[in-house]
């Protein structure tokens, strides 16, 4: 493959062991634990200290090692396969499309399925249905980034939000370069994450499966390093 071309290179903010909504919605409930305890209300404390704990385990950001292979298409999220299949794409093409279900349990931090410069980053949709909800696809609230790769092929990914999901996090600004696996955004509270690839490019999991973000392969691009 040819060179990196010379983009502003994307500085990943998501480094902690947990995304930094963690100290907004935790902290606060851990507070009203420790006061609801020292007040002698034990069941009200262990309520709101489990509801912490559930707090820090849905904003945890663990280390992941990401395969080798240009040519090799990451998870961009957590979850379960709930769709692979081809699509006809907003401007008349075909494409493969892999869709990621994130429950609460999984971990929401989302990364870059392959290396690419940002050439666009679309907002759109108005609706908070179910992530596995067939209208989701279309009326959800999302965050749809494109990526052309250095040999000028484009990978959508495509972030968009559940039945409880109401905000999307998007680090990533059009024109910088995002190496593959690298941690760009966040969906908070339940929600889906979409891959569209060039047609041709061969899926690596089926319907069902479940995968981690930055460590399984979804697919390979056609290409002498898919082999």
């Amino acid at each position: 493959m040819s060179e990196r071309p010379a983009d502003p290179h994307f500085q990943e903010r998501l480094t902690a062991w947990f995304a930094p909504d963690v100290y907004r919605f935790g902290i606060p409930l851990f507070v009203v634990s420790g006061l609801a305890w020292g007040l002698g209300a034990p069941i009200v404390s262990t309520v709101f200290g489990g509801l912490g704990l559930f707090v820090a385990a849905f904003f945890r950001n663990p280390e992941r090692t990401i395969p080798e292979g240009d040519l090799r298409v990451i998870a961009p999220a957590d979850g379960r396969v709930i769709e692979v299949g081809e699509i006809e794409t907003a401007d008349g093409k075909k494409a493969l499309r892999i869709g990621i279900f994130l429950s609460v349990f999984n971990v929401h931090v989302n990364r870059a399925p392959v290396s690419g410069r940002v050439v666009s980053i679309e907002r759109s949709g108005d609706a908070y249905l179910a992530a596995f909800n067939r209208e989701a696809e279309t009326r959800n609230v999302r965050c749809a980034m494109t990526l052309a790769m250095a040999d000028g092929r484009q990978v959508g990914v495509v972030q968009i939000t559940g039945l409880i999901a109401r905000r999307i996090l998007c680090h990533a600004e059009i024109g910088e370069w995002l190496d593959r696996g690298v941690r760009y955004g966040l969906i908070r509270f339940g929600s889906r994450t979409d891959v569209v690839l060039p047609l041709g490019s061969k899926a690596l999991v089926e319907r069902g499966a479940r995968v981690r973000g930055g460590s399984t392969v979804l697919a390979e691009l056609e290409g002498e390093e898919a082999a």
